[in-house]
């Protein structure tokens, strides 16, 4: 049997420890489709468009990736796609009430999809996109975090909104 799983997020912007879940993930699932979400309340530093592409670049290297924006509820996403698993990541106990919730109000909503929560090697544990996105407006080197496709992308658009 096929299990086929989305690991969706806004990936604003992708990190390594974004992309370490996604190793993790494609090691245990045939088939990972990260599902970068529209998210506008978020009010994201990049457009989906920007935001898939990078996702895009990042992942290539995986052969049962793929990469593709969505709006709407997640589980709708994951039924249209035949999509059985929604994996999630924690990183810190204070990740967990919330993601426990989302998981419960997705079953609520089908019960047709499960979550999966994986743990990020340790050195990712405290990369979070809004930490990589205050670093880089700051003028700060976010080497450690991002690949260098995400890092010469949030070099432009700081460069482009100090002007």
């Amino acid at each position: 049997m096929s299990v086929a799983a989305m690991y969706p997020g806004t990936f604003d912007p992708i990190t390594l420890g974004h992309e370490d879940l996604v190793r993790r993930a494609s090691r245990l699932f045939d088939r990972i489709v990260v599902a970068v979400a529209a998210n506008p309340s978020k009010a994201p530093m990049f457009s989906l468009e920007e935001r898939v592409a990078l996702a895009k670049k990042v992942l290539k290297s995986f052969d049962n990736v793929e990469v593709t924006g969505y709006d709407g509820l997640t589980v709708d996403f994951a039924q249209k796609h035949d999509l059985q698993v929604i994996v999630r990541g924690l990183r810190a106990i204070s990740d967990f009430e919330y993601e426990f919730q989302l998981a419960n109000m997705n079953r609520h909503l089908t019960d047709d999809v499960e979550t999966a929560f994986l743990t990020p090697t340790e050195k990712y544990t405290y990369i979070s996109a809004s930490l990589v996105r205050e670093i880089a407006a700051m003028g700060g080197d976010v080497t450690e975090f991002v690949s260098p496709e995400v890092k010469a992308a949030l070099r432009r658009r700081v460069k482009k909104k100090k002007k």
